[in-house]
């Protein structure tokens, strides 16, 4: 394998926050290795060729073919011209090819930035032009929206994209058949060597995940191939992940609770198995029939899982996890989960800026898993500070922050954000925390303003600095409202222009027109004749209009027995 003196990092791919002197302790601790995980598809295809590695609904592939399908896709992404260190952005639903082409990526020597694939224009464009990537894959249609359409109306402000590529049928042809790209990479003939001038090592950045956007638009976070493949060993570990584990993206791939499916499964020689989510009822059957031992996904999905009408006619017997990371299980749900659908609950605690901080584990007491997201893991250090940065007393709440080998290096072309958010090595969560006796860390609230429906983030300023411009509208403050079943939701509460009543109606179908994702759309209305603020008029007082829908939507459920 190289070492990492063989070859000079370039400044896209050089980890933002480390320096060279980092990069070798960590090496040199035995933090990091130099296996990354390319190798390690390699390593199994080599091993266990004929094992069943990777399935979706439509297909399974062996390890032997996957790494078929990984070095064609790689050599595909090449062929087209691309560059070591440009950007290709995924948008593709949980998939065979979305994971692979990860894969492929990293031995192509190409950046990776996967995206959610309910993300439209509004969002596409930005995310595009911000990186400037090269290419872009999506599916030709998904759930009935035409992403080729999408890209073909916005493909001329984007002057960086060189190739768009489709995944399914095409007829434009200034686009990349993904059909295409493979068959002519498959009439090559690679040499054994041919990745290893372009295969990203170790130390180097080789994926960006996207942020759920504290300030409207999301940020970019960059990891190092190591991290990847190292926290994959750690998961194995602490999870027991074994080569007859079958492990299950549930919850979208392009996200957090999948690092076991990204991370831990292809370690271990796990198969993996790639759900594009649509119900409770449909992931219930994909679960039974795949055997499925673990299970990735976030609390909502769970809550929808436990409500499907005939959810005690499956056979779960095979699941032992239900691993949940987005927003923290409420103690209900995990205590209905267990009891009915059987398998052991346990909750991953990070951010995608940082990474997972903290993990409850099968072993851990039933207690710990209800109402703690457990001890520090994966070689990182977590403290709980006042807002001054100092250590708070044992069992004092204060923010949390972390630090640790295993973690992002920083924010994608974006120092400055990078050193906001980091202060010598630790980064600031924004949430407020504390240890309970036992080293476990307890959710005390958070600091920021997000919205969490289901698992995803909603920044409220983005869709009010939407809906202003809205002729019905003269002022907007959007806040959560508490939901059973999603955790949260957006409410809007809006002061009329001329005493003009906008219905949801108009506003959904408004935001819609702007190319705005489908969960962010605020989901009820109250008016008011003017918005409470403090700070001498300064500042819309959020905290009382949260209060104000969550006394509602409990006076509601009250009536409603």
């Amino acid at each position: 394998m190289p070492s990492i003196s063989s070859k000079i990092i370039s400044e896209m791919t050089k980890p933002s926050r480390y320096t060279k002197n980092d990069i070798e302790g960590f090496f040199r601790s035995g933090q990091w290795d130099r296996l990354t995980m390319s190798h390690i598809w390699d390593r199994n295809a080599a091993q266990s060729p004929h094992k069943e590695a990777i399935a979706d609904p439509f297909k399974t592939l062996t390890w032997a073919e996957a790494k078929k399908f990984i070095d064609k896709a790689a050599a595909g992404l090449i062929d087209l011209g691309l560059d070591r260190d440009q950007l290709v952005v995924l948008q593709l639903p949980n998939s065979v090819e979305l994971h692979l082409l990860r894969i492929a990526c990293e031995k192509a020597g190409v950046i990776c930035l996967p995206v959610l694939s309910n993300m439209r224009e509004h969002e596409i464009l930005y995310i595009l032009e911000y990186t400037g990537a090269a290419a872009i894959v999506v599916p030709a249609e998904f759930r009935g929206f035409d992403y080729g359409s999408m890209m073909k109306g916005i493909r001329h402000q984007l002057p960086k994209l060189k190739h768009t590529i489709v995944i399914g049928k095409t007829t434009d042809v200034t686009m990349t058949s993904f059909d295409d790209m493979m068959a002519k990479a498959s009439r090559k003939n690679l040499p054994d060597d041919y990745f290893e001038k372009r295969r990203y090592r170790a130390e180097e950045v080789s994926i960006v995940f996207l942020t759920s956007g504290s300030t409207g638009m999301p940020k970019f976070v960059e990891y190092p191939a190591v991290a990847c493949a190292k926290l994959g060993e750690h998961f194995t570990k602490l999870m027991k992940v074994n080569d007859q584990d079958v492990i299950c993206a549930i919850a979208p791939a392009s996200r957090g609770p999948n690092l076991l499916v990204y991370n831990a499964a292809a370690r271990a020689g796990a198969k993996i198995v790639m759900y594009p989510w649509s119900n409770g009822q449909e992931a219930l059957d994909l679960v039974e029939r795949m055997r499925v031992t673990i299970g990735c996904l976030v609390p909502t999905q769970l809550a929808k899982m436990l409500e499907a009408n005939d959810v005690h006619r499956h056979d779960l017997h095979s699941v032992r996890i239900w691993n949940n990371a987005g927003s923290v299980l409420p103690p209900p749900l995990v205590e209905a989960v267990e009891k009915r659908m059987g398998g052991i609950n346990t909750n991953q605690y990070g951010a995608v800026d940082f990474g997972v901080m903290t993990i409850t584990v099968p072993e851990d007491d039933f207690d710990v898993r209800l109402y703690t997201i457990g001890k520090p893991c994966f070689d990182t250090n977590v403290k709980i500070v006042d807002e001054v940065g100092k250590e708070v007393a044992k069992g004092g709440v204060g923010e949390i922050i972390g630090r640790g080998p295993c973690c992002s290096s920083g924010y994608f072309k974006d120092p400055k954000a990078t050193a906001d958010a980091w202060n010598d090595g630790w980064y600031k969560t924004g949430d407020l925390g504390r240890f309970d006796e036992r080293g476990n860390v307890v959710i005390a609230g958070r600091k920021k303003d997000m919205i969490i429906r289901g698992g995803q983030n909603i920044t409220p300023s983005e869709i009010e600095g939407l809906l202003v411009a809205h002729p019905k509208i003269r002022e907007v403050a959007i806040v959560a409202m508490p939901d059973a079943i999603m955790g949260e939701k957006a409410c809007a509460y809006i002061v009329p222009r001329n005493n003009e009543r906008i219905t949801l109606e108009e506003v959904t179908e408004f935001l819609k027109q702007q190319n705005v994702a489908s969960y962010k759309l605020p989901e009820r209305l109250e008016f008011l004749d003017k918005l409470p603020t403090v700070s001498e008029g300064q500042k819309i007082d959020k905290k009382t209009l949260t209060q104000d829908i969550a006394k509602k939507t409990e006076l509601e459920r009250g009536v409603r027995g």
